[in-house]
């Protein structure tokens, strides 16, 4: 039996690839960091959302592509090669997933339709579910919200936002309802988008079909973390790719630093340790679609494994570039701050080891 990518989700992984070679270059994105063409991110998401990544998996009953969750751990791979400007994670498959799973049939009309088409992008604030804060809690009465969501991600331009009370009760509230306030975030890794919702009376459009509010919202929680795991993947690759080829046309001493027994090492080790990652990443998303039983332990492992290798691999292959490595110019530090996020999104490395000891009854 063949383990791995079809040549499907191959060709949209190169697709996607070529796209943002073309488009979203280290200029480009140094550009946008520094304040400059504000338009940039949209640029490239309108090119995305040509490439269809927003029905990825999306019935076709709504429009979709109806794919699988593999599909969708592929495509965020790629986009984290690329240190994509998009939505994609809680946009287009954390939140669709949510709305697939418990909306009612008027919801799931109203929302997949409107994501396929373009009209409806989510942000996601789990937060309060994954790990509450002092002062942040949401409260549900009559179809009311009140509270504050703390660090909702790909929040700009969302039309719309997913968030949880503390219970696990998912529900949508539309950003341009009255007695919500939007609170932008900034981060050290400028491709990524927070806000803070301030939430006073707001009508909010409950998921329906939740029967039990926690481990629904749990498996849209392992979802967005093996996700998040193929993202910073995906970045890990890229930044041992550039480190080989750096070590092959940086001289010293007369030499290809690429010569050096030390600098070999190193490359190896980064080789050596993600490889494994990818198998990880892919019988995660397996379990997401067909083995929901051991999903919840999956994601955890592959969240604080991933995010580990991850956080080596950016700090070593910015030692193989040297002190070109923490230069603005080489903009390797898009790829290290983006790995370095990522770490910490919904759950850190503890809190998703101490969850999967939790699953287990440790």
């Amino acid at each position: 039996m063949y383990f791995g990518l079809s040549e499907e989700q191959e060709f949209f992984q190169e697709t996607i690839s070529r796209f943002l070679e073309g488009e979203s270059t280290i200029g480009a994105i140094r550009n946008f960091a520094q304040g400059n063409n504000p338009d940039f991110p949209e640029s490239i998401h309108s090119g995305l959302l040509e490439l269809g990544i927003n029905g990825l998996i999306i019935p076709e009953e709504y429009g979709g592509l109806e794919q699988d969750l593999l599909s969708a751990a592929a495509v965020s791979e790629t986009l984290g090669a690329g240190v994509a400007i998009s939505p994609f994670i809680g946009s287009y498959v954390m939140a669709p997933y949510a709305i697939i799973k418990s909306g009612s049939e008027a919801q799931k009309d109203k929302y997949l339709k409107g994501i396929v088409e373009g009209s409806v992008r989510f942000g996601v604030g789990l937060t309060e579910f994954v790990a509450s804060r002092e002062g942040a809690k949401i409260t549900i009465e009559s179809r009311k919200a009140n509270g504050r969501a703390l660090f909702v991600f790909d929040a700009s331009n969302a039309t719309h936002f997913l968030l949880s009370d503390s219970s696990g009760q998912l529900f949508i509230i539309d950003a341009k309802t009255k007695g919500l306030d939007i609170i932008e975030l900034t981060t050290v890794d400028k491709t990524s988008s927070f806000v803070e919702l301030i939430i006073k009376d707001v009508d909010i459009d409950i998921l329906v079909n939740q029967s039990n509010h926690q481990e629904l919202t749990q498996r849209v929680v392992d979802l967005g973390r093996l996700l998040i795991a193929a993202d910073s993947l995906g970045a890990s690759q890229v930044m041992i790719n550039k480190s080989v080829s750096y070590s092959k046309e940086r001289k010293q001493f007369g030499r290809v630093i690429g010569s050096f027994q030390a600098v070999k090492h190193m490359c190896a080790e980064m080789t050596a340790n993600i490889e494994p990652c990818y198998s990880l990443i892919w019988y995660t998303a397996h379990c997401m679609d067909h083995i929901p039983e051991e999903s919840q332990l999956m994601a955890s492992h592959c969240k604080a494994h991933v995010s580990e290798v991850a956080s080596a691999i950016a700090k070593t292959a910015t030692e193989v570039h040297g002190g070109m490595g923490f230069t603005d110019e080489l903009g390797l530090h898009y790829w290290f701050k983006r790995i370095g996020l990522n770490r910490q999104l919904l759950g850190g490395v503890d809190t998703v080891r101490e969850e999967a000891a939790n699953s287990q009854g440790f």
